[in-house]
């Protein structure tokens, strides 16, 4: 670990994940969005840019800035949940990568449960129009704790429908802080549906920091992990505004 900054109950680690999973120890839940598999990295992928003087938006190659996930981070990921983790381990996945992270799970000895859908009303069209647009992100989800797996939604759906741009709750209409960032309604969503008060909630790809935001918001505390430096400064400094709206409307 190159940094590790304490911010009121969330710790953040700089660095690789799979070197910080030793510091880290036990913690109650694992929420993550770790990168998708490498066709989802390629110059294929198309976003919409932020528009020109003319009130145009123009289709820009959105090749992810970050590598894609490899088989050691999976299994790796996978294996340290089940050793550290007491609850639920959900990671966002392309529906084609399910079967890869529950035979990951699995064989490292988590129980499978489902696997959950975020479905994106708002998301990119298929610009290409050769195919069908991809409109959500599956969730694959696992019990790592003793006994029969718990969680506060009853019989509710694992499906969750929610805009990434939510004023206020998304991107808000501002340009994406993370290529990949995840709306704060959905992560907190997840982060009050599959922990609880004073949980602590484990991110070892917090990206951005949304789920540690979410945390704050909940009255979770976080551990959170990210390599690219960038990305870590931001979320810092999320995070500490957090804690600091928090304390106001305290």
């Amino acid at each position: 670990m190159t940094r590790i900054e304490h911010i009121g109950d969330a710790t953040l680690y700089l660095g690789d994940c799979t070197e910080a999973f030793s510091a880290i120890g036990a913690v109650s839940s694992v929420i993550t969005d770790p990168p998708f598999e490498a066709e989802a990295h390629t110059l294929q992928r198309r976003t919409l840019g932020r528009g020109s003087e003319d009130g145009r938006r123009d289709i820009q190659d959105g090749a992810l800035p970050f590598a894609a996930i490899t088989e050691r981070e999976r299994s790796g990921l996978c294996q340290w949940a089940v050793g550290s983790c007491s609850g639920w381990l959900l990671a966002f996945c392309q529906a084609e990568a399910i079967g890869l992270w529950r035979r990951s799970m699995e064989g490292a000895g988590a129980k499978w449960r489902r696997t959950g859908v975020w479905i994106k009303p708002d998301g990119m069209p298929q610009f290409t129009g050769d195919r069908p647009g991809v409109g959500y992100e599956s969730i694959a989800m696992a019990w790592c704790g003793q006994g029969k797996s718990k969680w506060n939604g009853g019989g509710k759906h694992g499906v969750w429908i929610i805009p990434k741009s939510d004023r206020g709750q998304g991107h808000g209409g501002r340009a994406n802080e993370h290529p990949t960032q995840k709306p704060l309604r959905l992560m907190s969503e997840l982060v009050s549906l599959f922990s609880a008060e004073g949980d602590l909630v484990c991110d070892p790809f917090m990206g951005s920091g949304t789920t540690g935001v979410a945390c704050v918001g909940l009255g979770r505390r976080f551990v959170g992990a990210e390599i690219n430096p960038k990305y870590f400064e931001l979320a810092c400094e999320r995070i500490a505004a957090a804690y600091a709206q928090g304390r106001l409307f305290a």
